[in-house]
C-alpha cells in the first residue's frame, strides 16, 4: 500500500498531508495571512513558509503515526503559483526525498485539487469547474489530458473576490472570500456589474474595473452598502460560472459536475450550481471544505496516482514553473 507525503505552497497556504492508498491520513496546513487592504508578496509569503513547512511535515507524519521509512514518496506542487512560494516548498521536497531515498513526484496544483475531489466525491469522470484565487477552468478528461473546455481570458474569480475585499477594507482572516461571503448574506440591492460570457469562456477584469470606479461614490451617497457590493459580485459572477458550466454539462453529457478549488466553499456558490444541476439532470459534487483550500493532501493524492503509473519525477526534471496549464499534464494513471 503506497503512503505519499505531499507537500503544498503555490500562494498563501502551505500544508503537508499524508495519503495511503485512498485514506487521508493527515494533513496540516498554516496560512500567510495579511492586514486588511492588503495582499501577500511573494517574498514575505516565502518567509512565513521557510518558518512553518518542516513543522508541518513533522506534524503530518505524527498524525498520521509514521516514521520517514514508512514514506514511500514525495510529492510536491510544481506550479502553477507564485514563484518564491513554489520554490521553498520544492527545495524540501528534494530534500526529504533525497535524504528518504524515495521517489520525487512533481504535481500539477489543479491536478490536486480535481483528484482530491474525485476521490471524496467517488466521481469517476465528472465535469470539472476549477475556481480558486489563481485559475478559473471548466475542464473534461479525454484522451489523456484534462481538456480545458472554458476558463477566464484574464483575472481569476478568487483573486477579483480578493481584490473588492481590498478595496472595501475587509479582513483577510481567515479568508477575503470567506468574509465577502458572510457580508453578502446581508445584502438587500443588486448593483448592476457587466456580464461577460464569450461561449465557456468568462471575463471578470472589466467588471472590477466598473466596480473599483463606482464604489467609492455608491459607498459615500449611500445608495449601496458594502454588503450590497459584496452580494452584487457574488450574485453576478456565480451566474457566469453556472451559465457556463450548464453549457459544458451539454456539450459533455457528464452525469456529474464536480467543484473544486478555494472558492468552491462558498454556500451561494453551491446553491446556485445545484439549482442549474438539478435542472439538467446531473449531480453536483461539491469538494469537502477541509480539501477544497490549498493543502497537502490533495498533492498527496494527485502524487500517489502518478506513483500508482510509474510518473515519477527526475532530480535534473522536478524544478517549478509558475504557468503549468492542467492541460499540459499527461494522465497516465486515467483510462
Amino acid at each position: 500500500m503506497p503512503t505519499v507525503l505531499g507537500l503544498e505552497g503555490s500562494a498563501n497556504k502551505v500544508g503537508a498531508g499524508v495519503v495511503r492508498d485512498g485514506v487521508i491520513l493527515s494533513n496540516r496546513r498554516a496560512t500567510y495571512v495579511t492586514p486588511p487592504g492588503t495582499g501577500f508578496a511573494p517574498g514575505p509569503t516565502a518567509r512565513h513558509h521557510r518558518g512553518a513547512v518542516l513543522g508541518l511535515v513533522g506534524g503530518a507524519l505524527a498524525d498520521a503515526r509514521l516514521r520517514p521509512r514508512d514514506i514511500d514518496a514525495v510529492a510536491f506542487t510544481r506550479g502553477p503559483g507564485m514563484g518564491a512560494p513554489l520554490a521553498v516548498v520544492a527545495a524540501v521536497a528534494r530534500t526529504l526525498a533525497q535524504l528518504w531515498g524515495r521517489p520525487l513526484l512533481g504535481v500539477n496544483h489543479c491536478l490536486g485539487h480535481i483528484e482530491m475531489g474525485r476521490l471524496l466525491a467517488r466521481a469517476p469522470d465528472p465535469l470539472v469547474l476549477y475556481v480558486s484565487g489563481g485559475n478559473t477552468q471548466v475542464l473534461a478528461f479525454c484522451r489523456g489530458r484534462y481538456r480545458i473546455l472554458g476558463e477566464t481570458l484574464d483575472l481569476a474569480l478568487g483573486n477579483c473576490l480578493d481584490r473588492l475585499a481590498r478595496l472595501l477594507q475587509i479582513p483577510n482572516d481567515p479568508s477575503p472570500g470567506y468574509n465577502i461571503e458572510q457580508l453578502a448574506k446581508g445584502g438587500q440591492r443588486l448593483v448592476d456589474l457587466p456580464y461577460v460570457v464569450k461561449g465557456m469562456d468568462v471575463s471578470f477584469s472589466g467588471l472590477l474595473s466598473h466596480l473599483q470606479a463606482i464604489t467609492p461614490k455608491l459607498l459615500a451617497s449611500g445608495e449601496a452598502t458594502r454588503e450590497d457590493l459584496c452580494f452584487s459580485l457574488q450574485e453576478t459572477t456565480f451566474a457566469m460560472l453556472a451559465e457556463v458550466s450548464e453549457r459544458a454539462l451539454a456539450l459533455t453529457r457528464a452525469p456529474q459536475l464536480l467543484l473544486v478549488g478555494g472558492v468552491a466553499c462558498n454556500r451561494r456558490l453551491q446553491e446556485m450550481l445545484q439549482t442549474m444541476c438539478s435542472a439538467r439532470g446531473a449531480q453536483l459534487c461539491p469538494t469537502d471544505e477541509r480539501y477544497c483550500v490549498d493543502n497537502g493532501a490533495m498533492i498527496a493524492q494527485a502524487g500517489w496516482e502518478m506513483l500508482r503509473a510509474g510518473q515519477v519525477t527526475e532530480l535534473d526534471q522536478s524544478g517549478i514553473t509558475q504557468r503549468y496549464r492542467t492541460d499540459e499534464v499527461e494522465v497516465t494513471w486515467r483510462d
